[in-house]
């Protein structure tokens, strides 16, 4: 799932950044049950370590799945998403986060505001998804960073859909 059309400009001054480096992709590839030798046919190297499995990759878009292991219709489901962004644009930077409205979802983001006082610093962020035990359909939004200058404009996708047995 992209994030959207490439602007050469843009893409050469983004703001902020998701960083993910292959020790990460191999905790998904892990997390995700790919055999030994599946591994090592995508990586090219018979050492790694799965000792972190992990699902949510440090990535700029989002994908929430419901009924997962639910039958109950009265139930919520609450997925977390945890991501960290580096700021490569200005030095004292404020970004304020701006969620697009989800139809039966309540969707937020912890902290809603990240300041950056220098270059390359890190800042993480919680997303929250909360929904239908048993949702029907698919629903789309984004989180988009806005940075107080309007320089910078960091947008990310939101899916979350059902689960098809």
């Amino acid at each position: 799932m992209g994030a959207g059309h490439i602007d050469p400009n843009k893409a050469l001054d983004p703001g902020l950044i998701y960083d993910a480096n292959s020790e990460d992709y191999i905790n998904l590839l892990c997390a995700l049950n790919f055999t030994a030798k599946q591994i090592q046919t995508i990586t090219r190297s018979t050492s790694y370590d799965c000792k972190y499995p992990s699902l949510d990759l440090n990535y700029p878009s989002f994908i929430a799945y419901f009924n997962t292991n639910n039958t109950k219709s009265d139930s919520t489901t609450v997925q977390e998403f945890q991501r960290t962004v580096t700021n490569i644009g200005d030095e004292n930077s404020i970004y304020i986060a701006k969620l697009t409205t989800f139809d039966g979802l309540k969707v937020s983001v912890s902290p809603d505001r990240l300041e950056f006082s220098k270059k390359y610093e890190k800042k993480s962020y919680k997303l929250r998804i909360e929904g239908p035990g048993l949702m029907n359909g698919s629903v789309h939004g984004s989180l988009t960073w806005i940075d107080s200058s309007g320089k910078y404009s960091v947008r990310s996708p939101i899916v979350a859909t059902n689960l098809i047995p």
